[in-house]
Formats: C-alpha cells, structure tokens, sequence
C-alpha cells in the first residue's frame, strides 16, 4: 500500500509540474470578436500561443500576436486581443488609399480579403519598443489604427503558434512573413 500511496503521488507531483510549466510556455486563448476574419473565426476559434518564441527573437511584422490591450481601449470580455503585427520599432506607418505603407512603400498583404476596407490614418512614428497592429478585418478592428496607438512590448503575451479549436480547422496560425518592406524579396507564410 505504500508503494502505491508514494508512486500516485510521484505521479501527482509531475503532473502538476508538467501542468504548470506548459502554461508557463504556452497560452491557450480564444479568438473574441470578428476583426482577424477572415484568417481567424469570430467566435468558438482557440489558439495556442507561444509565451516564448520572443524570449529569442523580436516580434516580426506579419505575427499573429495576443496582447494585452493598453489602458483605454475597449475591452468589455477582459480577453487579451488578438492582432497581426504591422509596425516595427522606428518605422513610420500611414494608411491612405485602402493601403498601408511602412516608410513611405506600401505593404504588400496577401493574407486580406480583396474587399478589405481600411480607415485612413495619418503618418504615425512607432517608438522604440513598441509596435503597431492591425486586425485583418481593418473596417471593424479596434487597433492601432482605430486608436491612433501603438503597443508597448511590454504588452505582447505572446506569438499564435496553433488554432486547436474548433477541429475543423486545425492547424498552424496563419502567421506571414515579410522579409523587408519593399518587397525585393520574397516574402512567405509560415
């Protein structure tokens, strides 16, 4: 009997361990609202989120990132947002014309919908170790172009590695990345 007592809690101790280190790595996190479609469900869609992948590098434009949202925007469910990346540290952004451009070169976006509707926005400097972040569905996301704000770092949770519900749609986050600006080179999903 007490080789049993002490091998259930043996394995009580490392579940709990096992438990408390991968939610230390990984967040599960649901997709709230319609401003990722058409890549990410309005409703019922949950992501795993890398709360490490930028322990070894900077977030990357094209990222798909949950993030606290800062003080002041809208956030009646309390759920961290959910948002791509657009906006690097130092560089300028401006939306106009149904496009957006970093340094002045417009930004090429495969991941939208032909359709997409964007609103315009002036020319706006993100910080130094901040970000700017758009929704995919940019006529109704509450981002930074909605509240003319970039995001600290500070702020991001994390980097969506994998959507796990609903099983339908099971896969890899629709991360993209763009390997510069004006588009010389290849840029691709990952």
């Amino acid at each position: 009997m007490k080789t049993f007592v002490k091998e259930a809690l043996i394995t009580v101790g490392l579940a709990i361990i096992l438990y408390i280190g991968l939610t230390f790595v990984v967040q599960n996190s649901p997709v709230i609202g319609s401003s990722m479609e058409p890549n990410l469900q309005a409703s019922g869609q949950r992501l795993l989120v890398s709360r490490v992948t930028y322990w070894f590098h900077a977030p990357q434009r094209g990222d798909i990132i949950t993030l606290h949202p800062p003080k002041g925007w809208y956030n009646p469910s309390g759920h961290p947002f959910v948002k791509r990346v657009i906006g690097l540290p130092g560089e300028t952004v401006e939306i106009k014309d149904n496009k957006v451009y970093i340094n002045g070169k417009p930004l090429d976006e495969p991941y939208l919908s032909p359709d997409v509707v964007m609103r315009t926005m002036a020319q706006l400097t993100v910080p130094p170790n901040s970000y700017f972040v758009l929704g995919d569905n940019r006529a109704v996301s509450e981002d930074s172009s909605y509240y003319s704000q970039t995001i600290p770092r500070a702020n991001i949770i994390g980097k969506a590695w994998l959507s796990i519900w609903p099983a339908s749609i099971w896969g890899l986050a629709p991360n993209y990345s763009h390997y510069n600006v004006d588009q010389t080179t290849p840029a691709t999903t990952q």
